[in-house]
């Protein structure tokens, strides 16, 4: 079976096919950094707009780079949330209109479903069961995974999501959009004797985060301190050691907690070399083993998406031709497959 997949979920263009044979066979991805940049975060209405240019030609360009026509497409998956309602439902209405045009099936895909199954992409994927962890721009959650929508939510942030809160604290200090990548690669080289950032609810039980307190820590420090280069990139430092380590004890607890050997980590953070460092050796420590996609695949992507579609087409779930779009989608609601 042979899928294509649309990603349209915010400020990133995704499109690709996925054959259950070959694997992924193209992918494209366009980039809305520069075009929101100038304002400092991403703005809903320019993201729904580039997406209505961009997603057509990037199915053109798929289709020809797999060597593929319309006629060798079995199933068309779409991301129908959660997201920007507004980009959302570029990716859903071009879709399913293709899908009923070419005379295949369609389903909507829930976004961080499609994070959370990336590394089935790769040459050796995880085996069910296993504990996800899913940090991003917009979630951090950590799911107890059964099989492909057998979900249990463990925890998840109670306000910022750790990569908001790179965002916003990259932000705060100067270092431009996207700040996240920026204030990672300042950390390194940043040492840790000028600041210490709390680790906020690692003194209490549960499995729920909370980085908005380390947000205004970390702003309270950059606003007392004599704002020089160093002293940036020391706090750059500070703030990813604390964001990681808080990610590192709720993993440590989460695999305490269902006993599973398996730690999946997904989502446009887990390109983080420090995340993936840090929690190497706390998997060691259990005698885990961690996985992650390739780094092209952390951030929002079309491969992903139409993976996971091909699972939910595969036994006969598919979209009715009144399509909707999801701004807010609980992944544990999600049938199973």
């Amino acid at each position: 079976m042979r899928v294509l997949g649309i990603e349209t979920s915010c400020d990133e263009t995704g499109v690709a096919i996925y054959d259950t044979e070959a694997g992924i066979v193209a992918d494209e991805l366009h980039s809305q950094i520069a075009l929101h940049a100038q304002y400092g975060g991403v703005v809903p209405e320019l993201a729904s707009r580039d997406h209505v240019r961009k997603t057509i030609p990037l199915i053109n360009k798929v289709l020809e780079k797999s060597g593929l026509s319309k006629k060798d497409i079995d199933g068309i998956a779409y991301t129908k949330g959660p997201g920007l309602l507004g980009a959302l439902l570029v990716g859903s209405s071009v879709g399913r209109a293709l899908a009923y045009a070419w005379d295949v099936p369609a389903v909507g895909v829930h976004h961080m479903e499609g994070h959370l199954l990336a590394p089935m992409l790769e040459e050796n994927p995880p085996a069910f069961p296993f504990v996800a962890l899913l940090v991003s721009g917009g979630h951090t959650q950590l799911i107890s995974v059964g099989g492909i929508g057998q979900y249990e939510l463990l925890g998840e942030s109670i306000d910022d999501a750790a990569g908001e809160a790179f965002d916003k604290t990259a932000k705060m200090m100067g270092l431009g959009y996207p700040g996240g990548p920026a204030l990672a690669k300042l950390a390194e080289s940043g040492n840790a004797d000028q600041f210490r950032l709390p680790r906020p609810m690692t003194d209490r039980p549960g499995l729920d985060f909370s980085f908005s307190g380390l947000k205004t820590a970390a702003l309270t420090a950059w606003q007392q301190s004599d704002q020089s280069e160093q002293t940036q990139a020391n706090l750059a430092y500070a703030f990813q050691e604390a964001v990681v380590e808080t990610i590192a004890i709720k993993c440590r607890r989460a695999l305490e907690q269902t006993k599973m050997q398996t730690l999946v980590i997904a989502g446009g953070v887990s390109a983080n070399k420090h995340l993936r460092a840090r929690l190497t050796e706390v998997v060691k420590k259990y005698d885990a083993n961690v996985y992650y996609p390739r780094l092209e695949f952390c951030t929002d992507n079309g491969a992903m998406i139409a993976y996971a579609g091909c699972q939910r087409l595969l036994v006969g779930q598919q979209q009715d031709l009144d399509f909707s779009a999801t701004a807010r989608w609980s992944i544990d609601t999600l049938p199973s497959v």
